[in-house]
């Protein structure tokens, strides 16, 4: 069986669900690697994909935007010319009560009896203004830094933009982008 669409879960309607002592089968997260590109370098410019709704993102949107900007930035730029770095995290377990439907499924199934469901998988849950995507270039880079997180974006159940800031030291140490000096 395939799995429900992600519109099911768009919505951060409920409290989260991220206590991991009630779950016996935990499902991994997919998405691989979080920073990409050369993590150390000094770089002049960060731009973010900022998610402009609440919203919940899971786990396979996030490692799909992330492919997407990432391939861009690896064709366009090479490995040493940028840093992409995933900004939010999947920490809330969706779950789904499965229903039975074909002849004879309402003598096997209990409808809405223990109706709790199992985890099907994970959802990271963003506020409005928060920054999804962050990718940090030099100057000759900007325009393809643009073109990757606008490439992420239509992967995302939020509208997203693009925002352009320009980076000294003293921000780059409290995002925890080290510099060398």
């Amino acid at each position: 069986m395939g799995k429900r669409p992600g519109h099911c879960y768009r919505e951060a309607d409920r409290p989260p669900y991220v206590r991991k002592r009630y779950i016996h089968r935990q499902p991994a997260s997919r998405i691989v690697s979080f920073d990409m590109g050369t993590t150390n370098g000094d770089f002049e410019v960060v731009l973010s994909l900022i998610g402009l709704e609440r919203c919940q993102i899971r786990h396979q949107a996030l490692e799909a935007a992330r492919i997407a900007a990432n391939r861009w930035l690896l064709r366009n730029a090479t490995r040493r010319n940028y840093h992409l770095r995933v900004r939010v995290k999947p920490f809330h377990y969706l779950r789904e009560n499965k229903m039975i439907s074909g002849a004879g499924a309402d003598r096997v199934q209990d409808g809405m009896r223990k109706a709790f469901g199992k985890v099907i998988g994970l959802a990271a849950r963003i506020d409005a203004g928060q920054p999804v995507m962050t990718a940090r270039v030099n100057r000759e880079h900007i325009a393809v830094a643009m073109k990757a997180l606008k490439k992420a974006a239509p992967k995302l159940p939020t509208p997203c933009k693009v925002v352009f800031d320009e980076i000294d030291p003293d921000l780059a140490r409290r995002m925890g982008y080290g510099y060398a000096e």
